[in-house]
């Protein structure tokens, strides 16, 4: 059973390969559609700005791929955003991917600390039948880096709080993301990595 990493050209590819290895499951880095013809499942990483991200997987034919993907996909940060419908990042809407019903938004923080949130945080409001939250408990830490976020929704699997609510984990259907980095969160990190590859296989 195979992962493809759609190749976004972005800094966590290599940490998401890392993170794949350690745990022995095979992968093959995706940078067109054709590329994970084999494949079982696949991961969207990201990081950076909305804009650009979208212009890759629009150049590579990744974005009107993943609107018909019926394969289980995860997105990872940057990667999580880019499903939703539509980013207020850079003052104009630019548009998504539309997986998932949502809009994001730039984080105020409040007092709670520097804008973007980076570091760890805990993941809270854990819904119980989440297949990636299997083995993960109410307060257990992920590491995240991000300026943007999608408030809590009906498709809200888990949140976090950084002076306002956060989307931690998302879902619909087979589609599914990440707000926080899981290749660079450690053992819960793993573990969540782990639950994806097991629930897609």
């Amino acid at each position: 059973m195979t992962t493809a990493i759609i190749d976004t050209s972005t800094a966590n590819i290599a940490s998401v390969r890392f993170a794949l290895e350690r745990l022995d499951a095979p992968y093959v880095l995706a940078r067109e559609p054709d590329d994970a013809r084999g494949a079982d499942r696949l991961i969207l990483p990201g990081v950076g700005a909305a804009g650009p991200a979208m212009a890759r997987l629009r150049a590579t034919g990744w974005a009107d791929a993943l609107r018909t993907e019926n394969r289980p996909v995860l997105g990872l940060c940057l990667g999580m955003q880019l499903l939703f419908e539509v980013s207020e990042e850079g003052g104009a809407p630019i548009p998504l991917l539309t997986l998932i019903p949502g809009r994001v938004e730039r984080l105020n923080p409040g007092g709670a600390g520097p804008w973007p949130h980076m570091g760890w945080n805990a993941l809270d409001d854990l819904a119980p039948d989440e297949p990636l939250l299997e083995g993960i408990s109410p307060g257990e830490r992920v590491y995240f880096v991000h300026g943007y976020r999608v408030a809590p929704g009906p498709f809200t699997r888990a949140t976090a709080l950084y002076g306002e609510p956060v989307t931690a984990i998302a879902r619909k259907g087979n589609v599914a993301g990440c707000q926080f980095h899981p290749e660079r969160s450690a053992k819960v990190g793993a573990r969540i990595l782990s639950n994806f590859i097991r629930a897609s296989s």
